[in-house]
């Protein structure tokens, strides 16, 4: 990413919402209106923005004329957007010409035009609002790496910076630490229940815990839970050994958790902080 389209999203997250007029987005003194506008439709092809545009003049196009020659009213346009196209048909026309009430003009011009329904010139056709979208945001939170570019950024760049990652914390965070906490707490409890159906000296099959936790758990979740418990020394993890394969089906056996080295670790056992 280019600095001054960096600059350009900053800029963006010091607006409520991530949303603004993009007259409102100032960057540098030597930026013209053009480039700005230049600057952000890149940034929207690119998927991190999306705008709304004031649409000064149109005409109709091929498609638009194809359904406004189809006499059935279950064609999908509104009664506004149907004025609008045999208005167009005529010829190049503006908003104002369009007979419909001001206020709705551009929403229904819009409308149009994203369904290719209408014709617009680049130059008849201007950037009015920009904001930032889901994957702007995932770009920000997980794939942007601060380089060398950081340093000709502004401390009130920076500051939006740092405030929409903080917030983006506290929006994901409290959510997944209360899921892992409401997890490890259940596994630890089904552990102890199976230890009460199966006495096989406190050891649980994997298997069985599989199953008893299942669709709350995906065996990856689990897995990985697993060993989180294990490295807080809340649970221990054992093999199992030939001489007892025998007593498992080999499915029971494949629900096991496979090691790079040795054999599948098959048994969970609590210990004795192992319940809160």
């Amino acid at each position: 990413m280019e600095t001054i389209e960096l600059k350009f999203i900053l800029k963006l997250l010091g607006f409520e919402d991530y949303r603004a007029l993009l007259s409102k987005i100032e960057l540098d003194s030597t930026i013209s209106e053009v480039e700005r506008e230049e600057i952000c439709r890149k940034l929207c092809d690119r998927g991190l923005l999306v705008c709304s545009y004031k649409i000064s003049k149109f005409k109709i196009a091929p498609p638009g004329n194809f359904l406004l020659k189809q006499d059935c009213e279950e064609l999908p346009l509104t009664k506004q957007e149907r004025k609008v196209l045999r208005a167009s048909a005529k010829g190049r026309i503006t908003a104002k010409e369009t007979g419909i009430p001001a206020e709705e003009q551009q929403v229904v011009i819009q409308s149009l035009l994203d369904r290719n329904l209408i014709e617009v010139k680049p130059k008849h056709k201007k950037i009015k609002e920009v904001w930032l979208t889901e994957r702007g945001k995932e770009y920000l939170q997980y794939e942007y790496n601060p380089t060398e570019s950081c340093a000709v950024l502004s401390s009130e760049l920076l500051s939006n910076y740092i405030q929409f990652l903080r917030k983006s914390f506290q929006e994901i965070a409290p959510s997944s630490m209360k899921t892992q906490i409401v997890n490890d707490e259940k596994i630890l409890l089904t552990i102890q229940e199976l230890e009460r159906q199966f006495a096989t000296d406190n050891r649980v099959p994997i298997c069985h815990l599989r199953e008893k936790l299942y669709p709350l758990l995906s065996r990856e979740e689990l897995d990985e839970s697993l060993y989180r418990l294990e490295r807080l020394e809340r649970i221990e993890m054992s093999e199992l050994q030939a001489a007892n394969a025998c007593t498992f089906s080999s499915e029971q056996i494949d629900a096991g958790i496979v090691q790079e080295m040795g054999a599948p670790l098959f048994f969970v056992t609590l210990k004795s902080n192992g319940i809160g």
